[in-house]
């Protein structure tokens, strides 16, 4: 690789040629993959959030589908993760990653068919996956739950994709590499890494005693805090200037971010009381605090690539997400820190601080980014923009509505119940109960929430059907002529 990346997105060259629709070679040959990897991902995400929605219910209405073993708590919460997680968080990236790989490398995607035979395989193994989990076949590793036969589904698909990545990155034409191809090309041999090891270490060929719970840990850590992460940065790294018309102001502190995130992010997420040797929570605890180094980088670059742009009146939905995501993956980042150093009684792990945290890197950060990237990414697939503006501003508000009201209520919450365990005259009863207001607020979030995905795939679906409707027109128009041609000279 090129050691001397660009400080600017590269823009497509004027001289490709033009795909059928008037778009890019390079939107062309991304075109089947990327909608069958953004209207997969939007049906997840629904499904996804009507089985948190269940799961959320229950705290305050334990009569709520008492009757379905299939929707208890123990199976509907795993479902619902992994539904986000691998349904929309891997598969939206996935797209976005293919598809900044052929931009910036100004290189069309290799093999596309294959490519969305891959997405086909990962999505069967998220259909046989989540029912497993239903059914109660779920191994019980938190965010790997999936039973194997679903993981090897899922793998061969990724295997295609991956491949394919790798391959469209060699292929480049533009030799000079921007700081987003780093976290991508890394993101594309990170993730069959950890997930292969996961998967033979705690399924296939189980190790024994505490061993799988580090393995799980680990596991969890490097998918949500490196993975996500990787992607997630490249594409803020790439979209913030891209869509203010201005140059990244620093490559380096890109870079820096870079190398820090993969020395220090992969080595966090055990508790303070596992039992496990000492070395392991301290080392987690140390990791978590000095990832606020590359955090700090990040959103120093971000606010001085902005300069002066004027954000709250020039900003498009597609940069108005983006610029949430910076915010929420700052805001995480800082409350994990300062809940590992000020948790002197270890027992805020225990509460619902840490799923509040979790929440914001995982939706405030990683999914609202996944959202501004898809909003700019279909109609440049297509060739039209979306046909109701106003429907994805919509989206933006109530999604940033649903994040605030998901996350704060569940962080308050943990705070509470931690301060409340350290009182040994107050029953733990009254603790649980202390925290039915907030998760009540929390519902109120996850139904926002709900919306939000709602309109996100009404307008992918609307802009796909639309472009396709408009296409058999087209064709019916032009072999009907044919025929009244061919009528008109016979007569």
């Amino acid at each position: 690789m090129s050691a001397a990346p660009s400080s600017s997105p590269l823009p497509a060259t004027t001289t490709q040629e033009l795909a059928p629709g008037g778009v890019s070679e390079l939107d062309f040959s991304c075109r089947l993959p990327l909608l069958v990897f953004f209207i997969s991902a939007a049906i997840w995400l629904i499904i996804g959030s009507l089985l948190a929605l269940v799961a959320s219910l229950k705290f305050h209405n334990p009569n709520f589908l008492a009757d379905s073993p299939w929707l208890t708590y123990g199976r509907a919460h795993p479902a619902a993760t992994n539904s986000v997680l691998y349904g929309f968080c891997l598969q939206a990236g996935f797209g976005v990653a293919l598809w900044l790989l052929a931009r910036l490398g100004r290189a069309p995607l290799a093999h596309r068919w294959l490519v969305t035979i891959g997405a086909m395989f990962w999505n069967l193994g998220v259909t046989v996956g989540v029912p497993g989990i239903l059914a109660g076949d779920g191994t019980g590793f938190e965010n790997l739950e999936m039973p194997g036969y679903a993981a090897l589904l899922a793998f061969l698909g990724y295997l295609l994709i991956g491949i394919w990545g790798v391959v469209t990155f060699h292929r480049r034409r533009e030799r000079q590499l921007f700081v987003s191809q780093w976290f991508l090309f890394t993101a594309l041999f990170w993730f069959p890494w950890i997930y292969s090891t996961a998967n033979l270490l705690l399924i296939s060929f189980p190790v024994r005693g505490v061993a799988q719970s580090v393995i799980g840990w680990w596991y969890s850590q490097n998918l949500q805090g490196v993975w996500l992460t990787l992607v997630g940065l490249a594409a803020i790294f790439y979209f913030v200037p891209k869509l203010t018309n201005r140059e990244l102001h620093s490559h380096y502190l890109a870079l820096l971010a870079y190398w820090l995130l993969l020395l220090f992010a992969g080595w966090g997420g055990i508790p303070n009381t596992a039992p496990v040797p000492a070395w392991m929570p301290t080392m987690s605890t140390i990791v978590s605090v000095l990832i606020l180094v590359p955090v700090i980088a990040v959103g120093l670059n971000v606010y001085q690539t902005l300069g002066r742009f004027k954000v709250f009146q020039t900003t498009t939905p597609a940069l108005s997400f983006i610029l949430v995501g910076v915010a929420a993956f700052i805001l995480a980042a800082l409350f994990d820190a300062l809940g590992r150093l000020f948790d002197v009684n270890q027992v805020l792990h225990l509460t619902w601080f840490r799923p509040g945290i979790t929440q914001l890197q995982s939706y405030g950060y990683f999914a609202m980014v996944m959202f501004g990237a898809m909003y700019y990414i279909m109609p440049q697939l297509i060739g039209i923009e979306f046909p109701a503006p106003k429907l994805v501003r919509a989206h933006f508000w109530v999604a940033t509505a649903g994040v605030v009201l998901s996350f704060l209520p569940l962080t308050l919450a943990g705070v509470i119940q931690a301060l409340k365990l350290q009182e040994p005259t107050i029953p733990f009863s009254e603790i649980i109960k202390s925290s039915l207001v907030f998760l009540r607020i929390g519902t109120v979030g996850d139904l926002l929430l709900l919306t939000g995905h709602a309109l996100l795939l009404y307008n992918l679906a609307g802009l796909t059907t639309r472009f396709y409707r408009a296409r058999a027109l087209a064709a019916y128009e032009e072999v009907t002529a044919d025929l009244f041609k061919t009528a008109g000279a016979k007569t």
